[in-house]
C-alpha cells in the first residue's frame, strides 16, 4: 500500500467518495457541483487543508481522508481535523484508516506546530469508532454544537 498526499488528479475519487461517505453514514445526497467545487476549493489553497489518499498494490485508490487546521490558542500550536473519511468497502478491513492516520501523524512531527488531532464521527457509527480507538485515538469530552448559517 502507497499513502500519499493526494494531488489534484485524485479529485474525482475523492468527490466519489464523499459523496458515498455522505450518503452511506447519513443519508445524504450531496449536492454534485457543490462537492466537486468543495474538493476542488482544498487543491487550489493550502490554506484550507489537504487530502491523503491510500492506493493498493494495483494503483487503485483504497481510501482517503482531508485534514484541516484549528488554531489553538491555549496550546500555541495546531490541531489537525481529520474530515470526510472514506474507504472503499472491498478494502475495509485491511488498516487503511491506520496507515492514513499513521501518514497524518508523520507530516504533523514534521510541521513540528501540531498539538494534536481531532476528528467527529457519527455517534451511531460504531465501527468507525472502534478503527479510531485501536488507532489511539479516545472520545473527547467535548460536546459538537452548530448552526447553518443563514
Amino acid at each position: 500500500m502507497n499513502v500519499r498526499k493526494a494531488v489534484k488528479e485524485d479529485a474525482e475519487n475523492l468527490i466519489d467518495f464523499n459523496q458515498k461517505m455522505a450518503f452511506e453514514t447519513e443519508g445524504k445526497k450531496l449536492d454534485p457541483q457543490k462537492i466537486k467545487n468543495g474538493v476542488e476549493a482544498v487543491f487550489a489553497d493550502d490554506r484550507k487543508g489537504f487530502y491523503i489518499v491510500a492506493e493498493n498494490d494495483h494503483g487503485e485508490i483504497a481510501g482517503g481522508l482531508m485534514v484541516t487546521y484549528e488554531w489553538s490558542d491555549w496550546r500555541n500550536a495546531w490541531f489537525w481535523w481529520i474530515q470526510s473519511v472514506y474507504v472503499v468497502p472491498e478494502f475495509r478491513g485491511n488498516h487503511i484508516y491506520s496507515a492514513m492516520y499513521d501518514h497524518v501523524r508523520t507530516l504533523a512531527r514534521e510541521s513540528g506546530d501540531v498539538c494534536g488531532f481531532r476528528l467527529y464521527v457519527e455517534t451511531e457509527n460504531s465501527k468507525a469508532q472502534k478503527v479510531y480507538e485501536k488507532c489511539g485515538m479516545h472520545r473527547s469530552h467535548y460536546l459538537m454544537f452548530e448552526s447553518e448559517s443563514e
